[in-house]
């Protein structure tokens, strides 16, 4: 990514956040650039290069937006299920010994 333009970077990161509909965070990991270069890429930068992809990229952050909370909980949820099997494993070996 790195031979590229700002604004070919900006193009394919817009095109690859709509097509897999990823999070900011995500798109960043997979480009190798920071959030907020990502960021500043899909909502500031674009919106003079391609305005009707800006606003198709947008769609998409605001429903990531939207979203959040419910995947933060679920991540929690996940966090706390693997605590619990992890302790029942330990106790469960701890009561067979």
């Amino acid at each position: 990514m790195r031979n590229i333009s700002i604004e070919e970077r900006a193009i394919a990161v817009a095109q690859y956040i709509i097509e897999t509909e990823d999070t900011v965070r995500g798109a960043a990991k997979k480009f190798g650039i920071s959030k907020s270069s990502i960021h500043k890429d899909v909502s500031q930068r674009l919106l003079n290069i391609n305005y009707p992809l800006a606003m198709e990229v947008r769609k998409v952050l605001d429903k990531n937006k939207a979203e959040r909370h419910i995947r933060g909980g679920l991540a929690t949820k996940l966090k706390y299920s693997h605590k619990r099997m992890k302790e029942n494993s330990t106790n469960i070996k701890k009561k067979n010994a």
